[in-house]
């Protein structure tokens, strides 16, 4: 091969390397792609959303939610928070709109289908809003921000399909901080055996004969560098828990 056809392959292969290596060393980066909105929705967000949310999927956060494709990951990513700015500088502001995925869906090349509320939010003008709204789909950058709700402590919300004491489940509200809840254990309250529980769809965790007396509910927070934290609710679920109710864990998550 000629001098400068292997200059031409190192180089090439040098950006390629870096490009990888930024992406990987730089969690707070902002990463480039497109997204769209909701044609047909309410100015909120979905009570159908592929989460499991259910009606608190088309209010938490204002409103300000999205679906995902890639950023879903089978449900890993319901609850995760994000930073979504479009690059039109005609149109867009500096800060954009940091939404939290409820549901799954792709578009046309977008990683974010936003609410109608969160894509104008984009915005530095209500004129600016109305025409972003217009065009459907904009180029955007993106990057994984903590979900802050400082009045609200991580939150159970036992699921209508919970049948007492023979079948449990339920979803997480208000999941906070930057990291994924990647495992959820039962544990009875009075002998501390615990059980690994199994999400079924979306943030949707479920179990057979759950154990009676009362509950405790712990989460395994983790992130991709393999930091893990478990996190155990300072209240538990009580021995008479109802499909339907939601009952407060009393803790919140900074990190």
């Amino acid at each position: 091969m000629a001098p400068l056809q292997l200059l031409a392959v190192f180089a090439a292969t040098f950006i390629v390397m870096q490009t990888t290596g930024n992406s990987q060393t730089c969690p707070d980066c902002f990463v480039h792609s497109r997204a769209a909105h909701y044609p047909n929705s309410e100015e909120k967000g979905t009570e159908t959303g592929s989460c499991g949310f259910g009606t608190f999927g088309a209010t938490i956060n204002g409103g300000d939610v999205s679906a995902a494709s890639d950023l879903f990951r089978n449900g890993l990513g319901c609850g995760a928070c994000y930073q979504v700015r479009c690059t039109n500088s005609n149109y867009c502001s500096d800060k954009g709109v940091t939404v939290v995925i409820t549901d799954q869906g792709a578009g046309d090349h977008t990683d974010f289908i936003l609410s109608q509320r969160a894509f104008a939010r984009m915005a530095q003008t209500t004129d600016a809003a109305a025409s972003l709204l217009s065009l459907g789909v904009v180029d955007i950058e993106y990057r994984r921000v903590s979900c802050s709700y400082p009045d609200k402590n991580i939150t159970i919300k036992i699921e209508e399909s919970s049948d007492n004491p023979h079948y449990l489940a339920f979803v997480i509200w208000y999941q906070q901080g930057k990291k994924d809840i990647t495992a959820v254990q039962l544990c009875e309250t009075q002998n501390f055996v615990c059980k690994l529980l199994d999400r079924t769809r979306g943030a949707v965790w479920t179990t057979t004969s759950p154990p009676r007396g009362p509950l405790q509910i712990r989460m395994l927070l983790s992130v991709d560098d393999g930091d893990e934290t478990w996190v155990v609710p300072v209240n538990n679920i009580p021995e008479n828990w109802k499909a339907g109710d939601t009952y407060d864990s009393g803790i919140q998550v900074d990190a």
